[in-house]
């Protein structure tokens, strides 16, 4: 793995683990978006995340 520079490392400080390395939320790891969200915010709503067990919402035709 390359190492990256002190501009790019202070960019992401956010995003680094102990290790080192990029770590995103549990939320946001498996999503195909390109909004992802550090490991250390709390995620409150994601319009994009779509839970398996949520509701649809019903469409009304009248």
């Amino acid at each position: 793995m390359p190492r990256m520079s002190k501009k790019r490392k202070s960019e992401l400080s956010f995003y680094l683990n102990d290790r080192g390395r990029v770590t995103y939320n549990e939320l946001c790891r498996k999503c195909q978006h390109e909004c992802k969200q550090s490991f250390r915010a709390v995620v409150i709503d994601c319009s994009r995340y779509l839970s398996k067990r949520a509701k649809k919402k019903e469409e009304h035709t009248e």
